[in-house]
């Protein structure tokens, strides 16, 4: 645990406000990536996978509530020198995340077409959605572990780590899409498939 008592409180906030925004940053990329290779692939591919990709923006919302609770109560706990009480605080978050992992992968793969017909206006579209949803939907899900872990280590003062790791992921998906959503380098093109997979 990095103790945040000592030193100024204004070199505190930026040593952790520049990762965590770079950080929030590299996960819009993630998307914003998946766009531009998407977009080579027709209309119909782009307006799918836009439309999938609310449900990116709903997920980082549902994220944001998990993650400020976590940094909340571990900071707290941490600022008190309560380990006993971090720690159960840290346990009953990673169950809380567990638990949304498996309600985001059932209710993702349950309703994918449901709620891609409610925003596509043809079956084209809704098709590339759905593709790429489902495909996209297991790391989607996994958010909530990772902000989980990212929330409960920046409660405690660590950031680096959790921004490092993000910044590695985007690099690894900026050159896996064109891998697999374009086929370059394997001539076997995965489409809007690939998009997902390489996220």
């Amino acid at each position: 645990m990095k103790d945040l008592t000592e030193s100024s409180i204004a070199a505190h906030v930026i040593q952790m406000a520049v990762p965590m925004a770079a950080g929030m940053l590299f996960q819009t990329l993630y998307f914003l990536i998946d766009l531009y290779f998407v977009g080579r692939l027709g209309d119909a591919a782009l307006a799918g996978v836009g439309a999938a990709g609310n449900a990116t923006f709903i997920v980082l919302a549902l994220t944001q509530v998990l993650g400020v609770g976590t940094v909340t109560l571990i900071s707290h706990a941490v600022g008190r020198k309560d380990r006993a009480d971090a720690t159960l605080v840290f346990n009953q978050s990673l169950v809380l995340a567990a638990s949304c992992t498996l309600i985001t992968l059932i209710f993702g793969y349950g309703f994918a077409s449901v709620f891609l017909r409610t925003l596509g206006s043809d079956a084209a579209t809704v098709s590339a959605g759905v593709t790429y949803l489902q495909w996209f939907l297991p790391s989607l899900a996994l958010q909530f572990a990772i902000v989980a872990l990212g929330s409960a280590l920046r409660g405690t003062g660590i950031v680096k780590p959790t921004m490092f790791v993000q910044v590695i992921t985007v690099i690894l998906n900026a050159v896996l899409a064109p891998v697999l959503i374009a086929g370059i380098g394997t001539g076997h093109a995965m489409g809007v498939a690939g998009a997902g997979l390489a996220s």
